[in-house]
């Protein structure tokens, strides 16, 4: 529900509703996120698209720095080839010793102490190919010592010898024009490119239900596209919801913490429910803290996929952005994140194009795409990265013994592919992902299309002369790359592939609509991923065939075809013949990469290392280094092996941890929970590790979640009987092979057999074998009976529920049959162990935090 008390009349106007009216707009859409987003734009309006540049590496400081030394840092980037496509100049471009009582906060005159000549300066950045911005505060209002005072108060029909301040009044229209005639067009004239709206002092004006900032921020958009001849753009903080018409948010002043890096993702992805996307966050943190070279480096590779990446920090001189400005391998890995940042762009620019027309922001959480999941509601530090991409940011120190960050993931359906290494990931299940300082953890979905640059060459963001497509195998899919003039004619290029195991095919081009602003003639470069060596390959121009020149590269293990141009009107086709590499088990590469990062004894890890074959195939083999191996390693080498694993984390939406259980292929991993009820009645919980649950703690309550349906509302039979595998206590029927069957009588009947064969659990239709125990109800008795309306006593003593077979083996199984064990408990008595493969033991309890 929405709330509006308060209406514009016209595009500069805005007046109060009558008083004690209000308009209530109420979006009943269930799980239908994308298309509640889509009618939340038609009422609130479309988000615009940003301009291309904006989408490369920001540096922004609040330094009192000189012409000269901006300029000279602008040039050091450079000079590492690190490219930049805007520099913001912080509040000491203007004076702020004002002599009176004046803040020095707000000001609208260059300190030319600073920068003598700022035309020239201003001039300096445009010839480095950088837009800028300055930064504003503009509550406290104009002060007789800036240079407009006198024309500005002679325009709002003020004495200009009375020397008094004149306030700020952004609902006077006469003050309004006088604020962007005066003090803003004639620094634009000079070559303002945007403002950084850093601040306004409170909500109140002098226009009752108005806050200012919103208004603000709407009118200093608009103006900036006056004359016809820019696209509209403002940095400014939040105005409330309707904020994404006037793009882009600054998210405030962070602390310089791990803890302020973890809440980012979250923040950021969730902002996408009011169709918020366009975040700028001060990447590396603003102030306060701990500076360290590894907390810098992620946040400078969360930048990398975030909306907006811009260096940022206060003016502390042990405050350090510049990457060299760090240790060697801390300045390579950071130069590299923010030169792939620039590679992008392309990328980048044609997710803004659905933003603006679909409502789709660049990054969303994973709920939005996969909404009947409750293990999307579950995963917030992870998020959609465009139509392509998954990202799931390392934002916890690595672990002193294995020298890894660790980070748990949750890969929806389908199958997943490493956008670094190339490694395979089945979805549908939760992934314990480590790396070392230079990995990300970045998933391409199954035919992912992205277009890259090369290597950037400087500080250009026009459309590019060269592109780099990579493609990666396992569906058919289409990428629409979306390129403008910076205004309004634009082209949309598709790129289609199809796949299959046999014959995989591209189709690139043409170009469709308006192709003025292309390069006449554009270098084309494909990276097939995943793909053999020895491929054979077609391809045609136009439908006429050519060859084509190929290489093999082993970084990406991909087939590069290398300088195919087109024009904008030519079309290509690429037909590959092969099967995709045969690789080692990725789990097998997975560990061996992490046993070489592991602090260990050298004749331990070498013999480890050459042991993994096995160990992978017979994981029980661990048991012979649990005296070798420190916990963290140990548990980081039986995660990957068995798939099964464990995340205990803050939840972001309010105060509490969640603690994550998973077990995707049913390996050796049992679980035990022994908690009080709020009656302080002992429960306990038993059995093999779920393929998925989640322990909920917050100050009322540990609340248990096990199975992927949807926690909110009542369970459905069908979602009850699907999740019934993870409910049943193996301990309890060891040595046990037999088929039960749950009939449901009435007019919706039908029957589902559980088979117990060998210690597994599984709904199997039409088993070989006949049940040797059926239970039978009708579908309204099953549903009282799995939602804790009624007790299975209950019904079998109305005659509701209906039993036959093995007694015995039914009643063996009770616990499992009816629904989880109360799912709610005392928050501070509790105990839950794990056991993996009879080689680790862990204990989780409140004390664990």
């Amino acid at each position: 529900v929405i709330r509006i008390s308060s209406r514009r009349t016209a595009p500069k106007t805005y007046c109060p509703a009558p008083t004690g009216y209000q308009d209530l707009y109420f979006f009943g859409y269930g799980q239908d996120y994308p298309a509640a987003l889509r009618d939340f734009s038609r009422i609130a309006g479309p988000a615009p698209l940003i301009p291309r540049w904006a989408l490369g590496n920001w540096w922004s400081r609040y330094w009192a720095y000189t012409a000269a030394e901006l300029l000279g840092v602008m040039d050091e980037f450079a000079a590492h080839h690190v490219p930049l496509t805007v520099c913001i100049v912080d509040m000491d471009w203007h004076i702020t010793d004002t002599g009176s009582a004046a803040s020095g906060w707000t000001g609208y005159t260059w300190n030319r102490d600073l920068f003598p000549d700022p035309p020239a300066f201003l001039a300096a950045l445009h010839q480095r190919g950088l837009k800028t911005a300055l930064n504003l505060h503009p509550a406290e209002g104009v002060w007789p010592h800036e240079a407009q005072y006198e024309a500005m108060a002679q325009r709002l029909d003020r004495d200009p010898a009375v020397q008094k301040p004149i306030p700020f009044d952004i609902t006077d229209p006469q003050f309004t024009r006088a604020y962007f005639e005066l003090l803003h067009h004639p620094l634009e004239a000079e070559g303002v490119d945007f403002w950084w709206m850093d601040w306004q002092q409170g909500t109140t004006s002098n226009l009752s239900g108005l806050d200012p900032l919103p208004w603000l921020n709407h009118l200093h958009f608009y103006d900036l596209r006056r004359e016809g001849q820019k696209r509209p753009f403002i940095f400014s903080r939040w105005g409330g919801l309707g904020s994404h018409r006037t793009p882009i948010g600054f998210s405030g002043d962070t602390v310089v913490s791990w803890e302020s890096l973890a809440f980012q993702p979250y923040f950021t992805a969730t902002a996408a429910n009011v169709n918020y996307g366009w975040w700028s966050h001060d990447i590396g943190g603003h102030m306060g803290g701990v500076e360290e070279a590894e907390l810098y480096t992620r946040w400078v590779q969360f930048g990398l996929f975030s909306p907006i990446l811009r260096l940022h920090a206060t003016n502390n001189p042990f405050h350090e952005r510049r990457p060299w400005g760090w240790d060697a391998q801390t300045a390579q890995i950071a130069s590299d994140a923010l030169r792939l940042r620039h590679r992008f762009i392309p990328y980048l620019y044609s997710m803004a194009w659905p933003n603006h027309t679909e409502s789709l922001p660049l990054i969303r959480p994973m709920y939005h795409d996969y909404p009947n999941d409750e293990q999307a509601y579950h995963c917030p530090d992870q998020y959609r990265f465009g139509s392509e991409l998954l990202v799931a940011p390392f934002i916890t120190p690595a672990d002193p013994d294995t020298c890894l960050s660790r980070q748990a993931v949750w890969l929806p359906p389908g199958e997943w592919w490493g956008f670094f290494d190339g490694l395979a990931y089945g979805g549908d299940g939760w992934q314990a992902v480590y790396g070392r300082l230079a990995d990300i953890p970045i998933f391409a979905k199954a035919g992912a299309i992205i277009p890259l640059t090369p290597e950037p060459d400087g500080n250009n963001t026009a459309n590019p002369d060269a592109l780099e497509i990579h493609l990666f195998p396992g569906a058919d899919n289409q990428f629409i790359l979306y390129e403008d003039d910076d205004l309004t004619n634009h082209s949309l290029s598709p790129i289609r592939q199809s796949w299959s195991t046999d014959v995989w095919q591209v189709q690139i081009g043409p170009a469709q609509g308006e192709t003025a602003h292309l390069p006449t003639a554009r270098t084309w470069s494909l990276l097939f991923r995943g793909v053999a060596e020895a491929t054979a390959v077609s391809a045609t121009i136009n439908d006429k065939e050519t060859t084509l020149t190929t290489e093999y590269d082993p970084q990406w293990q991909a087939l590069r075809f290398t300088a195919v141009s087109l024009t904008p009107t030519d079309s290509l086709t690429v037909t590959l013949t092969a099967a995709p590499c045969q690789n080692d088990d990725p789990r097998l590469t997975r560990c061996r990469q992490m046993v070489r990062a592991f602090r260990l004894d050298t004749w331990v890890k070498q013999h480890l290392y050459n042991h993994l074959p096995r160990l992978i195939t017979d994981p029980t083999g661990l048991e012979a280094y649990e005296l070798t191996l420190t916990p963290s390693q140990l548990r980081a080498l039986v995660e990957v092996i068995s798939a099964a694993g464990w995340q205990r984390r803050p939840l972001r939406h309010t105060d509490g941890e969640a603690i994550i259980l998973w077990n995707n292929a049913g390996a050796d991993a049992h679980y035990k929970l022994i908690a009080l009820d709020a009656n302080n009645h002992p429960h306990t919980q038993k059995g093999q590790l779920p393929r998925f649950a989640c322990l909920t703690l917050t100050d009322d309550a540990l609340t248990v979640h096990i199975g992927a349906q949807l926690g909110q509302g009542p369970i459905t039979l069908d979602n009850w009987l699907a999740s019934l595998p993870d409910r049943v206590n193996l301990a309890q029927v060891g040595g046990v092979n037999a088929v039960v069957q749950f009939q449901v009588t009435g007019e919706n009947g039908r029957n589902a057999e559980l088979v117990i064969e060998n210690g597994r659990v599984a709904l199997t239709p039409a088993p070989d074998q006949p049940p040797g125990a059926a239970i039978s109800a009708a579908e309204p008795d099953w549903l009282a009976l799995i939602n804790g309306r009624e007790t299975p006593e209950n019904l079998f003593v109305q005659g509701k529920l209906h039993l036959s077979g093995d007694m015995a083996l039914i009643l063996s199984l009770a616990d499992a049959f009816t629904l989880t064990p109360p799912g709610q408990f005392h928050p501070d008595k509790w105990r839950l162990t794990l056991q993996y493969l009879d080689s680790l033991i862990e204990q989780i309890s409140p004390s664990a935090k």
